[in-house]
């Protein structure tokens, strides 16, 4: 048998390839749109995709069940289970607790495990070729290394009401009657890592056991001593915000994504041609450099989308593509660089970009406004906006700030002053950068406080003791 972990370090997001080194079946489980790295894995292992599936209605990344079953011809298997509200709405075989998939001498069992989600499904290995027992579970979003999966995203970003009480109820009966009940050796292989918010202390390490995570989890010592309500108020403590496009992915995961197919290479456009499309607001430019690089000047009316490590995490902040009409044009070091991006953004369905520049040379620019924190209090700001999480506001921030999270600024304008300048920041600036650009583009008067809170803290403790720690 071989199980091989994709890791999306973007998204903190882990996939499976499952195959049958006798028969050189393969099965791909939580699978992203970009699928040519599973298609170069079995294709390295002589092996052919029969079979894809994934364990629950993901609101984090677009999944790509669909999109590999169409390229590769593999049967669909999705969950049956959490009611009629919880249905996928396109075609594949319905799994409910107890099913199994076969390839070759492995069988993939589907373990109904809500609690995340209604419908979530785990799922149990067994190396038929090496025993008769299962040796590995699949956990998705419900059994991370050191952590749970979170039961409160159907509220804070589906639409639900007070779903939570009733998923972290549904969490601790599924560890209860499902994971504690496994032998200790099982291998718990998850869908998430450290960085992902589909928990709150996620560990880095990419898989534990039940046994570890029985002796030496938080949430151990609950159900050892049953004790249901304990369990429920630490869990539900302290979850990090929910992006707001989490909303988008939920629903088109449900449709079904959109199928891309072969897509043809991205071509590097006329610069006079783009200009003159910027002028016409008919394409959005991104900028992906460094917040550094765009203080000292960037495209008008540009989106900063740097990147490093979260392309499509801070794509999905900035674009939504159910609203936004224009395509896409990228800054980019080259065509693969600029692949490589589109590869990050159609993760979360950002797939309209219609090719790249290597320079903004010959574009129309301009230099973001920032305020060094010995000024801030000159400002005459109509509102300081903190676009950090909840949890680090509340260990300290800037007195007066208003709190809304980067991944949720777009999509809760109400908040904010119709007039009037808003000073932003986050941590470092990253974020701020980020978010700013998009609030720009919408029209805002936005300065940006240089090297935001970490900064603005750094001077206040050089003149007195910080005020956020009264």
């Amino acid at each position: 048998m071989l199980i091989e972990r994709i890791y999306d370090e973007d998204l903190a997001q882990a996939s499976y390839l499952i195959g049958c080194q006798a028969n050189g079946t393969a099965v791909v489980v939580d699978g992203r749109r970009d699928i040519a790295v599973y298609q170069d894995l079995a294709a390295k292992n002589n092996m052919k995709i029969v079979a894809v599936t994934e364990t629950h209605i993901h609101a984090d990344y677009l999944s790509g069940t669909r999109e590999l079953a169409a390229a590769t011809g593999a049967e669909i298997y999705v969950s049956g289970e959490g009611g009629p509200d919880w249905q996928y709405a396109f075609e594949g075989t319905c799994l409910h607790d107890g099913d199994t998939i076969t390839v070759g001498n492995i069988s993939i069992q589907a373990v109904h495990t809500p609690g995340h989600t209604p419908e979530h499904l785990s799922f149990l290995v067994t190396d038929g070729a090496f025993s008769n027992q299962p040796g590995y579970l699949l956990s998705g979003d419900f059994v991370f290394s050191g952590d749970l999966g979170r039961p409160d995203l159907l509220d804070e970003a589906a639409g639900g009401v007070d779903t939570r009480f009733e998923g972290a109820k549904q969490l601790f009966k599924s560890l209860q009657e499902k994971f504690l009940t496994l032998p200790d050796h099982v291998q718990v292989h998850p869908a998430h890592g450290a960085g992902s918010a589909c928990g709150k202390a996620l560990g880095a390490i990419p898989s534990s056991t039940v046994g570890y995570e029985r002796l030496y989890s938080w949430w151990g010592p609950y159900l050892a001593a049953n004790d249901e309500q304990g369990f429920i108020d630490e869990l539900l403590d302290g979850q990090p915000d929910a992006h707001a496009y989490f909303g988008r992915m939920k629903r088109e995961n449900r449709e079904g994504p959109a199928i891309m197919g072969e897509r043809a290479p991205l071509t590097e456009l006329d610069p006079g041609q783009v200009a003159k499309d910027l002028a016409a607001d008919t394409v959005t430019f991104i900028d992906t450099r460094t917040a550094n690089e765009v203080h000292a000047g960037t495209v008008a009316r540009s989106l900063n989308i740097p990147a490093g490590a979260a392309i499509a995490t801070y794509g999905a902040w900035v674009v939504n593509p159910e609203t936004d009409e224009n395509p896409l044009v990228l800054l980019a070091a080259s065509q693969d660089h600029a692949q490589e991006i589109r590869d990050h953004l159609v993760r979360v369905g950002i797939d309209d970009v219609a090719g790249y520049l290597t320079s903004i040379e010959g574009l129309p620019t301009t230099t973001p406004a920032l305020v060094q924190p010995e000024d801030l209090a000159q400002v005459d700001a109509a509102m300081i906006l903190d676009v950090r999480n909840r949890t680090e506001y509340t260990s300290g921030h800037v007195p007066g700030a208003h709190q809304l999270n980067g991944g949720r600024v777009m999509w809760h304008l109400d908040e904010l002053p119709t007039e009037g300048t808003i000073v932003t920041h986050c941590q470092s600036g990253l974020r701020n950068s980020v978010a700013s650009s998009a609030l720009r583009r919408a029209g805002y008067d936005v300065v940006e406080l240089d090297g935001s809170y970490n900064a603005w803290k750094a001077y206040q403790q050089s003149h007195q003791d910080d005020p956020a720690a009264k």
